[in-house]
């Protein structure tokens, strides 16, 4: 591959669980894929939803994204091909949450995953890291190795709620070990148009956060939920269902904003 690219990072981060942060992380990154952009999805997520939604069960595989965290194993022998052209994945599975505990009196702990990224990252347009539902070690390291992070959110009631903690931590990971991270987007999910709630959480939404809110919004869509246990993205399960519609038109909104940087 030309060594001229640089993989733009993107972390998919939210420590509420359940509001589509996965299923974002997959769908976003197998339409950018579409496009024939060079994508590596790192599954950063002990539940390794995001592997096995591509078909990457951590039952088939010897090497992950564990192994580079504890035993240096090289990022080239853990990244494993999809059925998606121009989609791979570091995937994870349970084992991750090892790290954690195994890496906790390491100096520059929080640094790891920037690390084992720099030597892949010329190889790759957009590399896409799907974050646990926590504000713990892992999602400090992919704050840390990304550019910007990307922050779905629920047009549920308690969408707001832990938010605050969130940016309060993408505040300190920019004081302490990456300067140049930034909010990408906030980006609505399971939006249901016939909901009135759904239209008050979008608009206080709106209100708090203006431009940073993307203008793709992520519609309620059965099909949606169902493609991962088929172990395939939208775009390969129901490419013209309103969710797949969504995410084509999010990875658009991504690029065009990614060129105007």
């Amino acid at each position: 591959m030309s060594g001229n690219i640089n993989a733009k990072i993107i972390a998919l981060a939210n420590q509420k669980g359940g509001v589509g942060k996965t299923t974002t992380a997959l769908n976003l990154a197998s339409a950018l894929a579409c496009k024939k952009k060079k994508v590596l999805m790192v599954d950063c997520d002990p539940q390794g939803n995001a592997s096995s939604g591509v078909g990457v069960y951590c039952s088939g595989i010897d090497r992950q994204l564990y192994h580079c965290f504890v035993d240096n194993q090289p990022v080239e022998s853990c990244i494993h091909k999809t059925g998606i052209p121009h989609l791979a994945v570091l995937p994870s599975s349970i084992d991750l949450v090892g790290v954690e505990i195994e890496l906790i009196s390491l100096k520059n702990r929080e640094k790891i995953l920037r690390k084992i990224l720099r030597p892949v990252r010329e190889q790759y347009n957009y590399i896409i890291i799907d974050c646990p539902p926590s504000l713990g070690l892992l999602t400090i390291n992919s704050l840390t190795a990304a550019d910007s992070v990307l922050i779905p959110m629920q047009c549920e009631y308690f969408a707001l709620e832990g938010l605050a903690q969130l940016i309060e931590t993408i505040r300190k990971v920019k004081r302490n070990t990456n300067p140049g991270l930034y909010i990408e987007g906030l980006l609505l999910t399971m939006y249901d148009r016939r909901n009135r709630l759904t239209h008050q959480v979008a608009s206080e939404i709106k209100k708090h956060f203006d431009s940073k809110v993307f203008n793709t919004v992520i519609p309620r869509n059965v099909r949606l939920s169902e493609s991962p246990s088929h172990g395939k993205t939208i775009l390969e399960y129901d490419r013209n269902c309103p969710g797949a519609k969504a995410y084509v038109k999010l990875s658009n909104e991504l690029i065009r904003r990614s060129t105007e940087l």
